[in-house]
């Protein structure tokens, strides 16, 4: 996956989109998509910068690696995915994740991430990423 972060304002879209797409609203602090805020520099030279965090589908992923049951694994495009239903929580992704991408969701019992709208978009055939959505309305 690849972020042009020249051109992200800190505008909020991109993590309404998920939200909206994936019904994964704010739960217990944690999100599928979070921007945070970052600042460089010395005053009166002070630079501001958005940086969107998420899963960035890594090509050799090391949360995949280190799952003791297989939940998490790498479909055959190349998107990294979660079996909920294998996970056991351990939690092992989420601390090998360079990227802060995953979290434990407690309403589903398993770790959670973006899954690159794989399952609600690619396979329909759907434009995709999902704020596409958000910026038509």
């Amino acid at each position: 996956m690849v972020i042009d972060t020249r051109s992200c304002i800190g505008c909020g879209a991109c993590i309404a989109a998920c939200d909206l797409e994936n019904d994964t609203a704010w739960r217990e602090g944690k999100r599928r998509t979070h921007v945070p805020e970052f600042f460089f520099g010395e005053f009166p030279n002070v630079a501001r910068m958005f940086i969107p965090r998420l899963c960035m589908h890594c090509e050799n992923p090391p949360c995949v690696s280190v799952c003791p049951t297989g939940a998490s694994y790498v479909n055959e495009d190349g998107v990294v995915l979660v079996n909920h239903e294998l996970c056991i929580g351990c939690k092992y992704c989420i601390v090998a994740c360079p990227y802060n991408a995953r979290y434990v969701d407690h309403r589903i019992r398993s770790v959670d991430k973006c899954t690159f709208c794989f399952d609600n978009r690619v396979v329909k055939g759907l434009e995709q990423p999902a704020l596409r959505l958000v910026l038509a309305m």
